[in-house]
């Protein structure tokens, strides 16, 4: 089964840009060794993951009405901001739990990939 995981911003991680390049150097050994420890876990395999520039620089799209508007800004206005987000294929909930421990402190989110097919 594919799982998302939603790394928020803010936990108890400080935002990429107010770190010093010693500590984004330790939180990048963390990624790594999350990729480390899906990769020797049988049945589980990162499918996709990305880090995202700051909410600031995030574009909304919005439909009210058949009308579609598009403003600059994250889609919500809150102190927690989306971060990045891997998507795995795993056996269970429970694997993508104990592997999510290895990441840096973020808040997290998880929810099954939803099969259309």
């Amino acid at each position: 089964m594919k799982y998302f995981v939603l790394l928020a911003a803010d936990g108890e991680v400080p935002s990429w840009g107010g770190l010093t390049a010693e500590e984004q150097a330790g939180l990048m050994e963390k990624f790594g060794a999350f990729d480390q420890a899906c990769a020797a876990r049988p049945g589980v395999e990162i499918v996709s993951a990305e880090a995202l520039e700051e909410a600031s620089t995030a574009t909304t799209l919005r439909t009210r009405g058949g009308e579609l508007t598009v403003t600059d800004g994250p889609f919500a206005e809150a102190a927690e901001q989306i971060g990045g987000y891997y998507v795995l294929e795993a056996p269970d909930l429970d694997t993508v739990i104990e592997l999510c421990r290895v990441l840096p402190a973020y808040d997290m989110e998880i929810r099954p990939v939803l099969d259309v097919s």
